[in-house]
């Protein structure tokens, strides 16, 4: 699955746009990379997103095209 389509689906995100601009201003890495949004995420990955001052590691546990908002949270877990 594309790595901006798994930060809107599991809500770390709330857009997909707003994923894709993260991605190419270099917010984000995959497992200590620097990650285009077109980057496949699979399950074990580990995902960094730096929110201004604050930095969320995440480890992916499994892949959803879709999901419910009460089950976002049981497609990742923090770190």
């Amino acid at each position: 699955m594309r790595l901006d389509k798994f930060l809107k689906v599991s809500r770390l995100i709330k857009r997909r746009t707003v994923a894709n601009e993260a991605c190419d201003a270099g917010r984000v890495t995959v497992n200590d990379r620097p990650a285009k949004a077109s980057a496949q995420v699979k399950p074990g990955d580990i995902i960094e997103i730096q929110f201004g001052t604050r930095n969320v590691k995440v480890e992916v546990l499994k892949l959803q095209d879709t999901t419910k908002k009460e089950d976002a949270a049981e497609l990742f877990k923090y770190i």
